[in-house]
């Protein structure tokens, strides 16, 4: 007998490439839209059970980052500094939670209150104003016009330079726009009136921007105390409007009312359809000062207050004088 023939050595599978996770095989992308809509949503679970919405958010989404801002219509009356960092908490860590980003603190913007019918409205708690300086106007970012700027800027030192380029390196000739606005600037003289309106309008476009620059801007909000140093609180002036408006209305015999928030004054007019006039002022006017002063502004406004009866409006009866004492009364007859 002969032993088999050995056979062809045995050999090892190739390994195969490597195994990724599930969660490493694909990109998720998180859209504005979604960011700015669970940022609506977390308004109304920022507050179980009480009147608070979002009547407008936006929302930028920038690699794994997001910038997240509401305006919202909170409960009244209710504290309105704790009440803001409490929404703004909770808009941004729910956001967060929900779309896996890293998201900046919210910007909160308040834009109306709203009465709770839930609860009955107890005194918010006064609460002292923090040691730093609050500021007196809401400044603002100026976004438009440094767009404008930075785009026309770019657009023609972007222009220049690639004509500039092409002419060094690809040995073109001068753009034709270049050399025609060079000609043009050494045929015209300063005298002419193409080179006095362009410098007029220089003039002009240099003092707006020092105007914008050295103005605050946002004449819409009125600043707030808040407790903490680094948290900045304004109220919009038609939200303090719309809290003034219902508090007059609930004045008994009022039938409409008017109101205009200045940046340091609030006028209330009152239509009255019957009562007495000068107690609807008084009480329009006690319950307007304790509005105001819940609102805890940092400038406090001066109030004015109006009631003008309508044309129905009639005068209250007249109670009758007592008599003097030791004074009967005859009972009838001579």
């Amino acid at each position: 007998m002969t032993a088999p023939e050995p056979g062809p050595p045995m050999t090892a599978p190739e390994p195969g490439p490597p195994m990724t996770a599930p969660e490493r095989r694909g990109t998720t992308t998180v859209s504005d839209r979604a960011v700015r809509r669970i940022a609506g949503r977390a308004v109304t679970e920022a507050l179980p059970g009480r009147a608070a919405r979002a009547t407008g958010s936006s929302a930028a989404v920038r690699g794994g980052r997001a910038e997240v801002a509401v305006d919202v219509a909170l409960p009244y009356p209710e504290p309105l500094t704790p009440t803001v960092r409490r929404v703004q908490d909770h808009v941004t860590a729910r956001t967060a939670e929900l779309t896996g980003l890293d998201v900046c603190t919210a910007r909160v913007g308040v834009t109306a209150l709203t009465p709770d019918r839930t609860t009955e409205p107890e005194p918010p708690a006064r609460e002292s104003a923090p040691s730093g300086r609050v500021p007196r106007r809401w400044w603002a970012q100026r976004r438009l016009p440094l767009g404008v700027l930075t785009l026309l800027a770019t657009l023609t030192c972007g222009a220049l330079a690639t004509d500039l380029i092409l002419v060094h390196t690809g040995h073109r000739p001068a753009a034709a726009w270049r050399t025609g606005a060079l000609h043009w600037l050494y045929v015209h003289g300063p005298g002419e009136p193409p080179v006095t309106a362009a410098a007029v309008g220089c003039v002009l476009l240099g003092v707006w921007l020092i105007v914008l620059a050295v103005t605050p801007g946002r004449r819409g909000l009125l600043t707030a105390h808040s407790p903490a140093p680094a948290t900045r609180v304004a109220v919009d002036r038609a939200a303090v409007a719309a809290l003034l408006r219902d508090t007059a209305a609930g004045t008994e015999g009022v039938d409409t009312v008017a109101v205009r928030v200045r940046r340091r004054r609030a006028t209330v007019r009152a239509a009255l359809a019957f009562g007495d006039r000068t107690a609807a002022r008084e009480q329009i006017t006690d319950a307007a000062r304790r509005a105001l002063a819940e609102c805890g502004l940092r400038r406090p406004l001066r109030l004015r207050v109006a009631v003008r009866p309508l044309p129905v409006w009639t005068p209250p009866p007249a109670e009758p004088a007592p008599a003097p004492l030791g004074v009967v009364a005859p009972a009838g007859g001579n």
